[in-house]
């Protein structure tokens, strides 16, 4: 081997110090992502899925291991791939669900640069990418949110909807655990004491009365019903079968991140309808990137309900680990590891 060659290793600490965390600027990040994605200066082969179990509601408890490779172009030009692992029952251990690794690819000589804990960087991007839908697509004048799902990405959503439409006055948090949504209610109000925070038992009542309803649960079964959502309202759809068919055909607009992947992933309830052809291809109004390209209109007048569903591609964390890559060197931060010795 002539070449000695070292990779730059970033743990989860030296994220958070490199900005990891800072959801303007992964909202930034992602933005540019759905629009490089809609130049066509990506490449994005699509997420691989290796479900445990027999069963592919088996991942609900058994858990997952996703790869996401990818290359970004525009300002950031670089390639990798996202490993992440899903462990449903890891908070019985006392672990968080998701643990992910990222490795940056110089685009050029294809070496790898950089192993970089990638943990906050999905938690914040998948969060940054609501963020991004209720920007698009929800009203300028939203006041009440309802969340389901009290965990991670709950708490990032609520915090890219509050940066994106700052005047929300009121969320509801619906968590099939009780004790988690008090958990989230309770950090909420300490972190944001201008908003008004409430748990709720069922989440009819909280539905019906929201301008913008986040869903980001585990729940294999539909719980939100179309006749709860009312006129104007943006369904922010992140997970799985959540909710119901009628929440899709009602919708007066259709707006997804990436659609060929969301029908590859057979997840959520719109890839479901998609696979029974409930739903084709022409019935997708826009993507976001074309939205914030100007090639298409995100929310056109104040009374129109949109559903939004995301599944997420590796290049948007690929933006967000690039960013902290290059302050890493900037500030001499990380352990150089010896790759090729």
């Amino acid at each position: 081997m002539g070449n000695t060659v070292k990779v730059l290793f970033l743990n989860n600490r030296d994220m958070r110090e490199l900005g990891a965390e800072d959801m303007s600027a992964v909202l930034h990040d992602v933005h540019r992502a759905y629009s490089l994605f809609e130049s066509g200066d990506v490449i994005t082969p699509g997420k691989v899925v290796m479900r445990f179990g027999e069963k592919p509601e088996d991942e609900n408890t058994l858990g997952r291991i996703n790869c996401m490779p990818g290359y970004i172009g525009g300002e950031y030009d670089m390639a990798g791939v996202k490993w992440i692992g899903s462990g449903p029952m890891n908070y019985k251990q006392g672990l968080p669900r998701a643990s992910v690794m990222m490795v940056l690819n110089d685009p050029d000589t294809k070496l790898p640069l950089c192993f970089a804990d990638g943990t906050a960087v999905s938690a914040k991007r998948t969060g940054a990418s609501g963020g991004t839908a209720m920007k698009l697509l929800s009203r300028q004048d939203s006041k009440v949110m309802t969340i389901c799902g009290a965990g991670a990405q709950g708490r990032t959503q609520l915090e890219a909807a509050l940066i994106v439409r700052p005047g929300l006055q009121k969320v509801y948090v619906y968590d099939i655990r009780p004790e988690n949504a008090q958990r989230f209610v309770e950090e909420a109000r300490a972190k944001y004491p201008g908003v008004t925070f409430a748990t709720v038992d069922t989440p009819e009542p909280a539905v019906r009365e929201s301008d913008i309803i986040v869903t980001v649960t585990l729940a294999d079964t539909p719980f939100v019903k179309a006749e709860w959502i009312k006129k104007g309202a943006l369904i922010v759809h992140m997970a799985g079968h959540e909710v119901e068919y009628g929440c899709v055909t009602q919708a007066d607009k259709i707006v997804v991140d990436f659609w060929d992947t969301i029908k590859h992933r057979m997840a959520s309830t719109i890839a479901l309808m998609a696979a029974e052809g409930l739903v084709k291809d022409e019935d997708i109004d826009a993507n976001l990137g074309e939205i914030l390209n100007g090639k298409k209109t995100g929310r056109d007048n104040d009374d129109q309900i949109i559903y939004f569903n995301a599944v997420g591609a590796g290049i948007l964390d690929l933006a967000v680990t690039t960013r902290c890559y290059r302050k890493a060197l900037e500030l001499g931060m990380g352990v150089w590891l010896p790759y090729w010795a």
